[in-house]
């Protein structure tokens, strides 16, 4: 089956339901139907889709993990963690510097070296790994017909020295055992640069033969070509043979040190190499108790994820700020810091999570709203910093920061009634709707519009901080709960009159109000896809737990999400309408499919995501799909909301909190069982205390078998667990407490703090 039609395949599997409501027509879109579906549900299992699509064989399976959707063209951070100079390199080898952030575009550098050879053919790109997934330092092969380049690109701090970047240029012959050959360094710049040799070695500086020092070799450069923006060197001619490689030696100093600090490195590459490699050797991806252990490709992710988090991170004002990415992203995004801030709280990153939360406070203004890299009209912001507040101390078992900042919850409780009120006036379809004034929505959905991403995220935070409030007996929150349920009752009697009817046959909410002129442009290509910025929809199923699972909302989001699928992840669902993918926005939606009990679709669209990161383990925001010729690159990378999402599901498959009730191994089945290793987690932050679980093959893998630990903490009203594990284990005995069998769950005595388990062949 080919691709397409694979796709078409899976779009058109899955429940046949619809809402009731009041929808009236909208150019684009059809009116919701007003009696539901007789078509019934069907539970397709992930085994019976590649069956149907031809794809039992494991090579070729979307469940495959070989980055098969990579983006074809990206960069890869090797700094040091919490590091300032966020150093870049390209698919190419390439260094990238001096991105000013924010006010410039996705691939606006300033100053590029690139690397090659004089001669005819131009370069092949042959490959680019890592040493590992915790070990940043970078091999580029580019090929020639005779002779190939490999580029060794690593970052050090060295006593003495300071930070530097450093290129370990080697040349080996292909197909001769002897060949000469003159490698070429090319900078592009609009800036001065001026040569000076010092010895055997050569220095350029920038703007002035005064200016910073910008490179520093081991051997002579000479100009070779000076275009008008860049300049050609080439270095020595040398020769490579086999066994004895042209090697030569680039440093790049970042703190503009003089030549004298970087003299006695140079002259030793190969210690220089093995002292930055010892240092990420030595590295720990998780801190404190906080330990994992996940098989194959998991456990790289996890590392790999861990390391992106670190290298983004940078202390601003003597605080922790756990920023998004290392260019256009380069800040703080309270929504991509909710999701990040979890991701350290489950890597044991605990003091620097404080520290993140309360960079994120140190956002809200005088009038209670708390604004940050979003912009001011995204509204929403404010709901996510409370919906944080509340998540950070139930991880962390510490509600003293929440108490303190009761003053705080306050006012932005009475900034967002403000703006429910300020609507009401404006004439709006959210005033008429009696919903936050319209905002920002963001994912595909740019200026102020009449929409509801803020709404649902406004209904998250709430719900949490009231909850919360209530559970600690804290008084003073009143207005809080009095508006969340007069917010709720708006946006539900909203949603049943602007619920549409898919074109696949189901019924979903957009996040655009139907009364929107964008809808009714002539031209149906700029038109808001349906899926556009379902992101804080996903959001508010889970996490935030504003529904239900059968409600209507609910089953629409995952009946459009599966419609709108291609390359194994949902597709135009962001700034990319036509043509491409928000690649952690699978993320979003693998996260709603394990919570609503669907682990095979969870499974498919987690490694769809995993499949769009590149082999160094990071993603692009936004990217084409493959053969698309009407999208491009959007958005930062390595991203690091993406890097989150990773640590999020990985953790959520073992032990995902639902509320009150504890799923555990919700998304453990065949793919994650086959390399028959244990998996492990050891003291990991749940809202119900630190959990430590063991889940290992029974002897000549005849089952499975489960150790559970809950340290102190409130207790679950429940413990789930499946009662089979993938296709071949069920349920055997449990030891050290009781459970009782409800279909396919298993439910244990929620008090139990210490139990084992065991499932067998």
């Amino acid at each position: 089956m080919d691709e397409s039609t694979r796709r078409k395949f899976l779009r058109n599997l899955g429940l046949g339901l619809g809402t009731a409501g009041m929808a009236g027509r909208v150019p684009g879109l059809t009116a919701a139907k007003s009696a539901r579906s007789s078509e019934p549900e069907h539970e397709i299992s992930l085994a019976g889709i590649e069956k149907c699509c031809g794809l039992e064989d494991r090579s070729s399976a979307p469940l495959a993990c070989d980055f098969r959707y990579s983006p074809l063209s990206w960069q890869t951070a090797y700094c040091f963690p919490d590091d300032h100079y966020k150093s870049l390199i390209g698919e190419r080898g390439e260094l990238r510097y001096g991105h000013p952030g924010q006010s410039a575009g996705i691939a606006y550098f300033p100053e590029v070296v690139e690397f090659s050879l004089l001669g005819m053919e131009a370069n092949e790109v042959r490959s680019q790994q890592l040493e590992a997934p915790g070990v940043p330092i970078i091999h580029t092969r580019l090929d020639r017909p005779e002779a190939f380049l490999e580029l060794t690109t690593f970052a050090t701090r060295r006593p003495g020295e300071g930070r530097v970047d450093n290129v370990i240029v080697k040349v080996e012959p292909r197909t001769l055992h002897s060949t000469r050959v003159v490698p070429v360094v090319i900078v592009r710049t609009k800036r001065e640069i001026k040569l000076q040799a010092f010895g055997g070695t050569t220095l350029l500086r920038l703007d002035s033969e005064s200016g910073p020092p910008f490179l520093l070799a081991d051997a002579p450069l000479s100009l070779h070509e000076d275009g008008a923006l860049f300049k050609s060197y080439q270095l020595k001619t040398g020769v490579s043979t086999e066994g004895k490689p042209y090697v030569a030696f680039l440093r790049f100093p970042q703190e503009k040190q003089e030549i004298e600090h970087l003299r006695e490195g140079l002259g030793t590459p190969d210690r220089v190499l093995a002292e930055a490699r010892e240092y990420w050797q030595n590295w720990a991806p998780f801190e404190g108790e906080v330990n994992w252990q996940l098989p194959e490709r998991h456990g790289e992710f996890l590392v790999a994820c861990a390391r992106n988090l670190q290298q983004a991170r940078e202390e601003k004002e003597g605080r922790t700020t756990f920023q998004v990415g290392p260019t256009v992203y380069r800040g703080l995004w309270v929504v991509d810091g909710n999701f990040i801030l979890e991701a350290a709280r489950y890597l044991g990153y605990d003091k620097e999570a404080q520290q993140g939360l309360e960079t994120t406070w140190k956002y809200q203004e005088a009038d209670g709203g708390v604004f940050a890299g979003g912009g001011r009209e995204h509204w929403k912001d404010t709901g996510i910093a409370m919906f944080t507040l509340v998540r950070q101390a139930e991880l962390s078992q510490d509600w003293s920061y929440f108490r303190e900042l009761q003053p705080n919850l306050v006012r932005a409780v009475n900034f967002l009634i403000g703006l429910r009120d300020h609507a009401r006036n404006n004439g709006s379809i959210n005033g008429h709707y009696n919903l936050l004034a319209p905002g920002f929505a963001d994912g595909g959905l740019g200026g102020v519009r009449s929409e509801f991403t803020n709404t649902l995220w406004v209904l998250a935070g709430l719900k949490a901080v009231t909850e919360a409030a209530e559970r600690l007996g804290l008084a003073g929150l009143g207005d809080a709960l009095a508006f969340y349920n007069e917010l709720r009752a708006a946006f539900f009697a909203a949603a049943r009159r602007e619920m549409c009817h898919h074109a696949e046959g189901f019924d979903y909410l957009p996040m655009l109000a139907k009364g929107d002129a964008q809808w009714a442009s002539e031209d149906e290509w700029d038109r808001p896809r349906p899926q556009t910025a379902q992101w804080a929809l996903s959001h508010a199923i889970y996490p935030g737990l504003v529904f239900e699972r059968d409600h209507p909302i609910v089953k629409g989001h995952i009946q459009l999400m599966r419609a709108c699928a291609q390359e194994d992840i949902p597709a135009e669902t962001g700034w990319l309408p036509h043509g491409g993918v928000w690649n952690y926005n699978a993320g979003f939606v693998a996260h709603v499919y394990l919570w609503a009990g669907m682990p095979d679709w969870a499974r498919l669209t987690f490694r769809g995501f995993l499949n769009h990161a590149t082999q160094l383990y990071c993603w692009r925001e936004e990217q084409p799909i493959r053969g698309s010729l009407t999208a491009d690159c959007v958005g930062d990378m390595p991203h690091n909301w993406a890097s989150a999402e990773c640590i999020l599901y990985l953790r959520h498959m073992l032990a995902l909190e639902d509320g009150q009730t504890l799923r555990l191994l919700a998304g453990i089945g065949d793919l994650e069982l086959s390399a028959g290793e244990p998996l492990r987690l050891a003291q990991s932050p749940t809202r119900f205390g630190r959990l430590d679980m063991t889940l290992e093959p029974l002897d000549r893998h005849q089952g499975w078998h489960l150790k559970f630990q809950r340290s102190a903490g409130p207790s679950p009203v429940n413990v789930q667990l499946p009662t089979t594990l993938g296709s071949r284990s069920g349920f055997a005995a449990i030891q050290g407490a009781q459970a009782r069998v409800e279909g396919n769950i298993l439910t244990v005595t929620p008090g139990a703090a210490a139990w084992e388990a065991t499932w067998k062949v």
